[in-house]
């Protein structure tokens, strides 16, 4: 016999999972910055290389990001707690105030002191029930060797390489 609850909800299941913690960004029609907390991000092919993000269709960014033609995914630091709460959080606007970015090829924000970047062309958007999905082709990528942040249980943590 094991101690597993029997009937969980799907939420229930995906807080023990750790993630990767993500800031998605992008610039809007007038070139201001945009940007969410995105913890749904997986490769989805090295050839060609394709990764995914699923934005929540209730987001206040999700027409903005889902009908851009490039975007940016920034995968944070273990130092960066902040940034993940201030782009998950209420209100959406402002949420580049006092942070510190450069843009990429594409103008798209790169968070300085992220873990890693990627530069994506958007490729597709798909229908996910409650959530879009955005394939993005990755144009250009980077990543350093800090540690990384995660998502598990509600909370954040890091974990070195």
């Amino acid at each position: 016999m094991d101690d597993h609850s029997e009937t969980p909800s799907l939420r229930e299941v995906m807080r023990v999972y750790p993630t990767g913690v993500t800031v998605v960004a992008g610039l809007d029609a007038g070139g201001s910055p945009f940007g969410l907390t995105v913890n749904s991000f997986t490769s989805v092919s090295l050839d060609p290389p394709l990764v995914l993000v699923c934005v929540g269709r209730r987001s206040t960014w999700h027409d903005r990001l889902t009908s851009a033609a490039s975007f940016t995914i920034n995968v944070l630091s273990a130092d960066q707690e902040a940034i993940a709460i201030r782009f998950a959080r209420e209100p959406s606007e402002g949420r580049f105030d006092e942070v510190e970015w450069r843009p990429a090829q594409s103008g798209d924000p790169i968070l300085r002191g992220s873990l890693a970047w990627l530069e994506c062309s958007t490729t597709e958007v798909l229908s996910g029930g409650d959530h879009s999905i955005l394939v993005g082709r990755v144009e250009r990528c980077a990543v350093n060797d800090r540690a990384a942040l995660l998502f598990h249980r509600g909370g954040m943590s890091s974990v070195e390489e």
